[in-house]
């Protein structure tokens, strides 16, 4: 789900983190994921997975990544990652640049549910009125 996130990442917005290394010398690094598993998918089935920034803070963000069947109505798995901006050289956490919070703020989604496990419920019961 997170190298797809990546892969959405280069795709829509010509972003690659390789990249942006190479010219900054920083990086996210993931430090915490929550995941839950609503729905089983069965082997070589074919999904649709999303994704979406959640939270900006100065240092941290938080993406949300789904797993959803073809028609999109069943919510198969959600993801939630809080990555922290880090600077390779120093091996230290950085404040985000104002570019990349400017950037982050665009694409941002304010989600009703504000903690992994509201939201959990919140996609459970969506599958269930989907089902």
């Amino acid at each position: 789900m997170f190298n797809a996130r990546e892969d959405h990442v280069e795709t829509f917005y010509g972003f690659t983190y390789e990249e942006y290394t190479k010219q900054t010398g920083c990086t996210w690094i993931a430090i915490q994921n929550e995941i839950a598993y609503m729905k089983e998918v069965r082997y070589n089935t074919q999904v649709v997975i999303s994704s979406k920034t959640i939270d900006v803070q100065d240092r941290t963000a938080k993406v949300e990544i789904l797993m959803k069947s073809l028609d999109e109505k069943t919510v198969h798995a959600v993801l939630w990652v809080t990555v922290i901006y880090f600077n390779m050289k120093t091996r230290k956490s950085e404040v985000h640049p104002e570019d990349i919070k400017e950037t982050f703020n665009k694409f941002y989604v304010d989600l009703i549910q504000k903690d992994f496990q509201s939201r959990v419920k919140f996609l459970r019961s969506q599958n269930a009125k989907n089902s």
